[in-house]
């Protein structure tokens, strides 16, 4: 069963960095591509924002609040994904979910989200 892992949460203090990683878990064929990766975080009580987002040939998107603090990457080769967030603030303590759409051919893919990671800005 494939699916996605986060690492890289934890705590910080505001004006800190972290690195966030993603990876597949699970057997896939060499064949198998990843399209376009994408980093959520959600707080209790609000909807799941967008906060980055990378296509394979590494385009990028970021939302307004990260933009500048925030850098998405990839590795192909690695199936991995990465969120570098610098200038931590309180108000980005969340719970961050990668998401991933796994080509099979080119027409058929499936979407997968891993289980979240906490993020925790605080002094």
């Amino acid at each position: 069963q494939v699916q996605l892992v986060e690492s890289g949460g934890g705590l910080v203090q505001p004006g800190g960095s972290l690195r966030l990683s993603c990876a597949i878990s699970g057997s896939i064929f060499s064949s198998n591509v990843m399209g376009w990766y994408r980093w959520y975080r959600q707080v209790p009580g609000k909807e799941r924002e967008l906060v980055a987002a990378i296509s394979r040939d590494s385009r990028t998107t970021y939302a307004d609040s990260v933009k500048g603090r925030f850098t998405i990457s990839r590795d192909n080769a690695k199936n991995t994904v990465y969120l570098e967030m610098n200038s931590l603030r309180a108000e980005d303590t969340a719970v961050y979910y990668c998401n991933g759409d796994l080509y099979f051919s080119s027409s058929r893919s499936n979407n997968y989200w891993g289980q979240g990671t906490q993020v925790t800005v605080s002094s």
